[in-house]
C-alpha cells in the first residue's frame, strides 16, 4: 500500500500568510490521519523577491502554530534539496526531455513582440495568449540559436480542442476546455523554472501522492495534468481547497483583514486558538463542536467534510474563540501565556532603555509605554491635527508611509527612517512635518519614547496595523486618490 505523502510549498516573498497556514494544516492532518508524511518545500525561484528572512519567518510562524513537517530544508530528508533554487539542474534536465520529445519548444520572442501581440488580441476582444510564433520553428535551427546563447524561454505545447477532465476530491469531475490554456512558459530566460514545471517535477520526485492546494489553482490544473502525461508519470490525487474570504465574501487580503500569522501572534492570540480557528475554515468536527485541539482534528479528520462555500475569516469570531481558550487555562497557565507573549525578559529589555531616562517613578512606566503591550491604541482625530497639513494631506502622508513600509523586507530603524525620509522627499515635506503623525498613529500619544525605536521594537505587523487604523479613522484613500498617490510612487 502506498504511503500517503502531502506537502506545502510556500514562497518566501513576504509575511507568512494565514492562507499558507490553513493549507499546511489540512495537508498535515490528511497525512497524519492516513499514517503518512507531510513535507515542506520552499518555492524560491523568484530570486528578486525571495529572502532568507522570509523563509525563516515561515518556519517560525508554522511552528508557533504547532505545524510540524517530516522533511524540509531545515530538517533534511531523503528527497532533497527542498529549496527550488537549489534544484535548477534537475529542472533543466526535465525541460530538455520535454523539448526532445516535442512537447515543449524554445521561444525567442521579445517582451516587446509579446506586448504587441497581447495589445492586438485585446483590441480584437480576444483572450490574451501566446500566438505560437516559435512553436513552428525547425527544431534543429532552434537548438542552434539556443547553443549560440540567444535569450529564450521554454514553452509547453498545448491542445487547442476538446475538454480536460480534472478529477477533484471535493468537486468530482471538473471539465475545462483546452482552448482556455496558454502555451505556458516552463523555464524562464534566467534558467529557473516557473511554478508549473517545478511543482510537477518536485511532486513526482518527492513521491507526493495527494496535492491539497487553494482553489485559485483549479483553472490551470490542465497544464499540470498535461505535464504528467508528457513525462509518462502517475498523477497525484488533486484536491482544491476553498479560499479564505473576508466577511464581505471577497478574497482574503491584507487591505481588509490582517493576513500575517505574525500579526496574530503579536496581538496576543494563543497558537492553539489560531490553529483551532483555521481548522474550522470550511471543515467541521463530526459532533459540530467549535473548540477542538489539533489532536482532536487529526483523529476525526475527513477531507469529505470540507465545505465548498468560501470560509469566512472573521477576526471577531477568532477573538471569541481565543477567549474560550484563555478562560479554560489555569491561572498559572494564563500568567505564563502573558509572560511568553510580551512580559518576558527579552521584550522588556528592548523597551527598558527607551523608558528609563523618561520616568521618575516606576508607576509612570505604564502610561508612557503601555502602547508596547497593546494591539491597537486609542486614537482621536484631534491627535492628527497638524499646523501645516490639512486632513487630506495627513491621509496622503500616512498612506504613502504605509505603502513603503509594506514593501520593506528588512525591518530595522535605519530602513524605517529611510521610508519616512523618502515619503518626505516625495511630498516635499521635512521630517519634523511627518514625525508628529507617526507618534499619533503608533503610540496613540502626542509624544512618547522615540517613535522610530518603537516601530522597530513593535515590528512590521503591529506598526502597519496601527497605520491602517489611523487611516480608517481619518478616512481611507478613495480609488481616485489611490491611483493619484500610487502614480507619485512610480515617478
Amino acid at each position: 500500500m502506498t504511503t500517503v505523502r502531502t506537502r506545502i510549498a510556500p514562497s518566501p516573498t513576504g509575511d507568512p500568510h494565514v492562507g499558507t497556514a490553513y493549507i499546511a494544516l489540512f495537508n498535515m492532518c490528511f497525512a497524519r490521519q492516513h499514517g503518512g508524511q507531510f513535507i515542506l518545500r520552499i518555492e524560491d525561484t523568484d530570486q528578486v523577491r525571495s529572502s532568507s528572512e522570509s523563509e525563516q519567518q515561515i518556519y517560525d510562524a508554522l511552528r508557533w502554530l504547532g505545524i510540524e513537517w517530516d522533511e524540509g530544508p531545515d530538517v533534511g530528508g531523503p528527497h532533497g534539496p527542498y529549496r527550488q533554487s537549489e534544484r535548477a539542474t534537475i529542472y533543466k534536465e526535465h525541460s530538455d526531455i520535454l523539448v526532445e520529445k516535442g512537447h515543449a519548444f524554445p521561444c525567442f520572442c521579445s517582451s516587446e513582440r509579446l506586448n504587441e501581440v497581447r495589445a492586438q488580441q485585446m483590441a480584437n476582444k480576444q483572450t490574451p495568449a501566446y500566438d505560437g510564433h516559435c512553436a513552428h520553428l525547425d527544431p534543429a535551427d532552434a537548438q542552434q540559436r539556443v547553443a549560440a546563447g540567444e535569450s529564450h524561454v521554454i514553452r509547453m505545447k498545448m491542445p487547442t480542442e476538446g475538454i480536460c477532465v480534472v478529477k477533484d476530491m471535493l468537486r468530482g469531475d471538473v471539465e475545462i476546455g483546452w482552448d482556455r490554456m496558454d502555451m505556458q512558459v516552463l523555464m524562464k530566460a534566467d534558467g529557473l523554472p516557473t511554478y508549473f514545471l517545478a511543482n510537477v517535477v518536485d511532486d513526482h520526485l518527492m513521491g507526493i501522492t495527494h496535492v491539497l492546494r487553494g482553489e485559485e489553482w483549479l483553472p490551470s490544473a490542465p497544464k499540470l495534468i498535461k505535464l504528467y502525461e508528457y513525462f509518462g508519470w502517475e498523477q497525484p490525487v488533486l484536491c482544491y481547497m476553498p479560499l479564505l474570504r473576508n466577511p464581505d465574501k471577497s478574497k482574503l487580503s491584507k487591505r481588509k483583514n490582517p493576513t500575517s500569522i505574525n500579526f496574530y501572534e503579536r496581538m496576543g492570540y494563543l497558537p492553539q486558538a489560531m490553529l483551532n480557528y483555521l481548522g474550522r475554515m470550511g471543515w467541521s468536527m463530526p459532533d459540530e463542536r467549535e473548540k477542538f485541539s489539533l489532536e482532536d482534528m487529526i483523529e476525526h479528520f475527513d477531507i469529505n467534510r470540507v465545505s465548498l462555500g468560501g470560509p469566512i475569516f472573521d477576526v471577531e469570531k477568532l477573538s471569541w474563540l481565543n477567549g474560550q481558550w484563555l478562560r479554560e487555562l489555569s491561572v498559572e497557565q494564563f500568567a505564563d501565556a502573558a509572560r511568553q507573549w510580551a512580559f518576558n525578559t527579552d521584550y522588556v529589555m528592548q523597551i527598558a532603555p527607551h523608558v528609563q531616562g523618561r520616568v521618575e517613578t516606576l508607576s509612570q512606566i505604564a502610561p508612557l509605554a503601555g502602547f508596547f503591550f497593546s494591539g491597537s491604541v486609542p486614537l482621536t482625530a484631534e491627535l492628527f491635527a497638524h499646523k501645516k497639513l490639512d486632513n487630506n494631506q495627513v491621509r496622503q502622508v500616512l498612506q504613502i508611509v504605509l505603502w513603503k513600509l509594506e514593501s520593506l523586507r528588512q525591518w530595522d530603524k535605519d530602513a524605517i527612517t529611510a521610508c519616512i525620509n523618502a515619503t518626505g522627499e516625495l511630498l516635499e515635506l521635512k521630517l519634523r512635518d511627518i514625525m508628529p503623525l507617526m507618534f499619533a498613529a503608533i503610540t496613540g500619544q502626542a509624544n512618547s519614547v522615540s517613535v522610530l525605536d518603537a516601530m522597530e521594537i513593535l515590528g512590521p505587523d503591529l506598526t502597519r496595523f496601527r497605520l491602517r487604523q489611523a487611516l480608517e479613522l481619518l478616512g481611507a484613500a478613495s480609488k481616485k486618490e489611490s491611483k493619484e498617490w500610487e502614480k507619485l510612487l512610480a515617478e
